[in-house]
């Protein structure tokens, strides 16, 4: 699927480059634009003793804008609320549609605001992450296509503005869109090294390319990343005979984008 803008906000620095680098830098050398919008600070990415968080903001900060000119990508705000403290208030919903409506994308990436914990039950998700996705999707419906919400935003020029598609990365079985990122899998790996107050002495790469591949396997791909996407503009089909109105809605078959 081609899209002349995307637009991807997450809530730390390197978020974006674990979830969705190798589609991003499939779509910036197709000419999408692409835009990003870092929430936090990074500023409580370390517990080393002595780290100061204003100076590991200002690390992070670079290393973010370091892993975007890999990537391709001019357009980035850091809105730079203090990491670990995201809450989903009404100006975080306005600082985020005043991003949606300046840049109008065609797709929207976010985190999956439904995500608790990962399938092994190992970790429990970071709640920056859950917070920015829940403040995402009233990004979605209502703030930024209805136009009495945020008036001051119209008084600054931001006209309201309809998202058509919305992609969330996945990492279990609700995803229907397996992107080949085969031939931008270097080029992920570079944006994630870009991070070094985080990587250290990691293996990231061998990481990331065993996740990739265990997506792309089943689907004949050699490396994947995976998302459940949605069809904001598609009017949903009428119910057919016995089927309850509550059912009917677009099925979408797994596909490799």
């Amino acid at each position: 699927m081609e899209f002349e803008r995307a637009m991807v906000i997450f809530a730390h620095p390197d978020d974006a480059e674990f979830g969705s680098a190798g589609t991003v830098a499939k779509w910036t050398r197709s000419g999408t634009e692409v835009g990003y919008v870092c929430v936090t600070d990074g500023s409580a990415g370390s517990n080393e003793p002595g780290v100061v968080r204003e100076e590991l903001a200002r690390v992070r900060e670079a290393e973010q804008r370091a892993a975007c000119s890999v990537l391709g990508v001019e357009d980035v705000t850091i809105l730079g609320i203090p990491d670990g403290l995201v809450e989903v208030t009404v100006d975080l919903r306005r600082d985020l549609t005043r991003q949606v409506r300046r840049f109008r994308p065609d797709v929207l990436v976010t985190p999956d605001p439904t995500r608790y914990w990962d399938e092994t039950r190992s970790y429990i998700n970071h709640w920056d992450h859950r917070a920015v996705g829940v403040a995402c999707m009233a990004v979605v419906n209502p703030d930024s296509s209805t136009r009495p919400m945020f008036p001051e935003l119209l008084e600054e020029g931001f006209e309201p503005f309809e998202i058509p598609y919305l992609w969330i990365p996945t990492y279990g079985g609700e995803a229907d869109t397996f992107v080949d990122i085969t031939e931008t899998m270097e080029t992920k790996v570079q944006a994630l090294l870009c991070h070094k107050s985080q990587i250290h002495d990691w293996p990231v790469d061998e990481w990331v390319r065993t996740r990739a591949k265990e997506r792309g396997e089943p689907h004949g791909i050699e490396y994947a990343e995976s998302f459940k996407t949605f069809n904001l503009r598609e009017t949903p089909s009428a119910p057919r005979e016995g089927q309850p109105d509550e059912e009917a809605e677009q099925i979408v078959e797994g596909e490799s984008a």
